[in-house]
């Protein structure tokens, strides 16, 4: 398995979420994970990543409004052996 890296946008104006996650999408290796908390569910971002290959995966926890974990589509979801 891979890292797991933590971008907490939740706080950022618009366009500065989406800018910081597409900034990082490119340092991910296969079987890293680019963990995203966000204040609101990011609608465009996701065929943004779908375009670059990448998948993803939003949870809905209590404490925070949206999280979207990123991964290169090539490699395992997180969470599978």
């Amino acid at each position: 398995m891979g890292t797991t890296y933590i971008l907490d946008v939740r706080d950022l104006p618009p366009p500065e979420p989406l800018q910081q996650v597409l900034d990082r999408l490119p340092d991910l290796a296969p079987g890293d994970v680019l963990h995203m908390k966000h204040r609101r569910e990011p609608f465009p971002l996701y065929p943004m990543l779908a375009d670059m290959g990448f998948a993803h995966r939003v949870i809905t926890p209590p404490d925070v409004p949206f999280e979207i974990l990123i991964w290169r589509a090539d490699g395992p979801e997180p969470g599978t052996p």
